[in-house]
Formats: C-alpha cells, structure tokens, sequence
C-alpha cells in the first residue's frame, strides 16, 4: 500500500484522478463480465451487495468528503459548517435535477416505472443511463479531491484520495453486475449484457478529470466541491441503492450489507486518509 501512494504522490495529479477513476471503471467492467460466466444470481446476494454499495457511499460521503469540507473551512460554529451545508445541498439538488430531465429506470424495477420523461426508449437503455447517473458523483468526488492535493489545500491528502478510490472500486463492482445480470435474464447477449455493464462507468474518469482540474483552477470552491460530491452521493443512496433493496424480501441482507460496506470505507478512510 505504501509504494501505491508513493506511486500517486510522485505523479500530476490530474493523470492521478484519470488513473484512480479508471481503476474504478475497470472494476465496474470486471463485475460486469461475471455475465460471460452466468446468467442469474442469488437474489439475497445481490441484494446483500447493493446494500454494500450504499454503506459505501454513506462512509465516503462523511469521512472522506464532509468531515474534510467542514475542516478546511474558515470560521467558528455555524460560519465554518456553512460551506459543508451548502455544497451538500446544491450536490443533492444536482442530482434531483438530472433525476427529472433524464429518463432512467432502477434495477428491481419494471419497465412501466421509469422515471424521468417519457420516452421510448428500450429497457437496456434506462438501466445504463440510472447508474451512470450514479456514478457521476464517485468520479467528481476522486477528482475533487486530488485537485485539492494539487492545490496544496490542508486537508485533501493523496492517501484520502486513495483510499476513496479504492472503496468506490469495490462497490462498482457489484454495480457492473446489477446492469448486466437483469440484461443477460432478458435475453440480451452476453457480450451486449457486458457491454452495458461496463458503459454504465466510463463517465467516471470524466468526471474525474473534471472535478480535479475544476478545484485546481478554483482554489476556494474546494469545501463545496467536497460536499457538493457528497450530497449527490447520499441523494442516491436514498433515492435509488435503498429502495431496488426493499423489492423483495432479503431486506435484512440488505441492511447488513450496508453496514458492512460502512465500516469497509470507514476503516479504508481512516487507515489511509
């Protein structure tokens, strides 16, 4: 673990945000290539893995995005939460904007359930285009972070932005498998199903690249970039992970997958950041 973050502190850290979101991505493609292998898996597993998903996302949200935010903002009391506050609600709002204009549907969900406007358009398409809505904030949150290690801002610390890399890595991959499994049940080919799968995470070096050459070109927007990254993150868990959980009846796998995948990216944070 040492020379990985020799490795990213010796390195742009732009070039380490396109890295750091492309590990990302290359889970999410290894999850998604399961499909070549089968064509269905144990609902309570799934649902124990989508639950780790958001338990991943609550962790990253607090320990490597708010809690930085609020410690590197100026003030006393109210003054120094205030940007933490404001970039959280923007980020949520964000996400609740694209929720409306984009049309989308969740994995456990049918068809006649799709959210956003009206359209025509196939299933297959729907799934890809709500996780990569999903992703937009993993990769804007690795980014925002190296940016503020370029930036030299106290605080943002390369083995912070690593260790967030690594636990959206581990969710993504059950996430390439909730695309492309539901795809390889409805008949679709294997390597359209992988295909798909992996798509649904190539916004993320994007929005990597974006998000750290954004705080580097503004310095002070770092505290809101942070939180703005972290309110999208928690708009998902609660608008999307928690609900595809609460379709079927391993709820409770659900629920300990999420504290599971809280206490991994707690003691990923905490040990590396």
């Amino acid at each position: 673990m040492e020379s990985i973050l020799h490795f990213f502190e010796n390195i742009d850290p732009v070039m380490g945000a396109l890295i750091a979101t492309t590990f990302t991505w290359l889970l999410t493609a290894a999850g998604a290539s399961l499909v070549f292998f089968f064509k269905g898996m144990n609902r309570a597993l799934f649902d124990g893995m989508l639950g780790f998903t958001g338990g991943v996302m609550i962790a990253a949200s607090f320990w490597s995005l708010l809690a930085p935010a609020i410690e590197m903002s100026e003030g006393e009391g109210f003054q120094k939460a205030m940007p933490a506050a404001v970039g959280f609600s923007l980020g949520a709002l964000f996400l609740f904007g694209l929720d409306k204009l984009v049309p989308h549907l969740h994995i456990n969900f049918d068809r006649n359930k799709a959210e956003g406007p009206d359209t025509n358009w196939r299933r297959t398409t729907l799934l890809v285009l709500a996780i990569t809505l999903h992703n937009i904030p993993e990769g804007l949150a690795i980014g925002v972070l190296f940016g503020g290690v370029a930036a030299g801002i106290e605080g943002a610390s390369v083995g912070a932005a690593v260790a967030l890399a690594i636990g959206i890595g581990i969710q993504n991959f059950p996430e390439g498998i909730a695309v492309s499994m539901p795809l390889r049940r409805q008949g679709v080919s294997r390597f359209k199903s992988f295909w798909y799968g992996q798509l649904s995470a190539i916004v993320e070096p994007i929005a990597g690249v974006v998000g750290a050459l954004a705080v580097m070109q503004i310095e002070p927007i770092l505290p809101y970039a942070l939180a703005f990254a972290a309110g999208a993150m928690i708009y998902v868990v609660v608008e999307e992970v928690v609900p595809e959980t609460q379709q079927d009846r391993y709820t409770d796998v659900a629920s300990l997958g999420l504290i599971g995948g809280f206490v991994v990216m707690m003691l990923l944070d905490v040990g590396l950041g």
